[in-house]
């Protein structure tokens, strides 16, 4: 594991510098972290114990990100720990660059105030957009397949062939619109839409 102590601190003249550790389950440990986050001289921990890196809402690291201010850094024993996907890890990254807050990573030796890690975190991003990119694609590749095999895209309608003549019949035995939509647990407009859609 590549760490980097204290004294190797390639920060200079920064406010504070503060860690953030994160274990997903109760049942493990944040030992490793905390020591390698402390040797590097981090002043204060934020903690998330059992909170797995999917959930949105993480208390340790919400209250870490809204503390942090220009000319701190954030230092994390691994990225991982502080982003649930590359995308959501992007994120984070570019709001505390626009903050003037540093980042770095102790196992991957990243360090965002230099330019080096700059690039790293610029090649990510490029990596990112590619990827959202190629889903796109796919997906509409997915639709125009579905579509030249007939398959109809979107919800179903809420009348079926069956219940529309059933509207039909209804109707013309003089029941109001209104009454049928409640009969039939849909709204007005969808009964007066599939009326027009079939007239």
């Amino acid at each position: 594991m590549a760490t980097v102590s204290a004294s190797q601190n390639p920060v200079s003249e920064v406010k504070r510098v503060v860690g953030y550790a994160r274990v997903s389950t109760e049942e493990q440990k944040l030992g490793l972290q905390l020591d390698a986050l402390q040797r590097y001289g981090c002043v204060r921990v934020y903690e998330d114990r059992g909170a797995s890196g999917s959930l949105r809402v993480r208390p340790g690291l919400d209250q870490c990100l809204s503390e942090l201010c220009c000319g701190d850094v954030l230092v994390v024993w691994r990225l991982d720990r502080l982003g649930r996907s590359l995308q959501h890890l992007l994120e984070i990254v570019t709001d505390l660059q626009a903050r003037g807050v540093g980042l770095v990573s102790l196992t991957e030796n990243i360090d965002t105030t230099s330019a080096s890690g700059r690039l790293i975190f610029s090649v990510f991003g490029a990596l990112a957009e590619y990827e959202r990119s190629m889903i796109q694609e796919r997906v509409q590749a997915g639709i125009a397949a579905a579509k030249e095999r007939g398959v109809v895209m979107g919800r179903r309608p809420a009348l079926n062939p069956t219940r529309l003549r059933l509207v039909k019949k209804l109707i013309a035995d003089g029941e109001t619109p209104a009454t049928v939509a409640r009969m039939l647990k849909v709204g007005r407009a969808t009964i007066y839409r599939a009326l027009k859609q079939s007239a």
